[in-house]
């Protein structure tokens, strides 16, 4: 991925001593549906989306993107983690736009499990190693408990907080 560095998309998958980071994959497709379609899930991002709509509007092999990778334990998807240029959103002009942004969704069974802290700190360790250096922000709902103590676990420092989507939203930035 040319933005993430001089490597080959996908890399192998990432092993983690509970977890394997991967690429999408067909078999993957219902985890995706059940993920976005979820009222616990769509708390902070918006709210969950009707399952018919999820049905027609997901492709095959979801998510197969350079940066996005799948989380799977015991051989099925749990979760996914996701590195992406961060873009300038409309109204507001941010100086980090262009920075890698590290985002992340997991199914409510997998809650409570510490599986995002050992992915997402897969995910990093894998970034500074392609490009050594590199900082990589995260946005969340200052409401978001759950989330605002994973980003002070994985390091992640506050830069600002700010009004976004009719919420308070915290943002850090993480530097290896």
């Amino acid at each position: 991925m040319s933005e993430l560095g001089s490597g080959t998309w996908p890399p192998a998958p990432i092993k983690t001593e509970r977890l394997v980071l991967r690429e999408s994959e067909s078999r993957d497709r219902a985890a995706f549906v059940e993920l976005f379609a979820s009222p616990e899930v769509g708390t902070f991002i918006g709210g969950a989306r009707p399952r018919d709509d999820l049905e027609r509007a997901v492709p095959e092999t979801p998510g197969r993107r350079p940066g996005f990778f799948v989380i799977e334990r015991d051989g099925a998807m749990i979760g996914m983690v996701t590195l992406d240029r961060r873009e300038e959103r409309p109204g507001r002009a941010r100086p980090e736009a262009g920075l890698t942004e590290l985002g992340y969704l997991f199914l409510p069974q997998a809650w409570g499990h510490g599986y995002a802290a050992e992915a997402c700190t897969a995910i990093l360790d894998w970034f500074a190693g392609t490009l050594p250096g590199a900082p990589v922000v995260l946005t969340t709902q200052s409401a978001n408990d759950r989330a605002m103590r994973l980003a002070e676990k994985l390091g992640f420092t506050e830069v600002e907080r700010f009004e976004e989507f009719g919420a308070e939203q915290w943002f850090g930035e993480w530097t290896p």
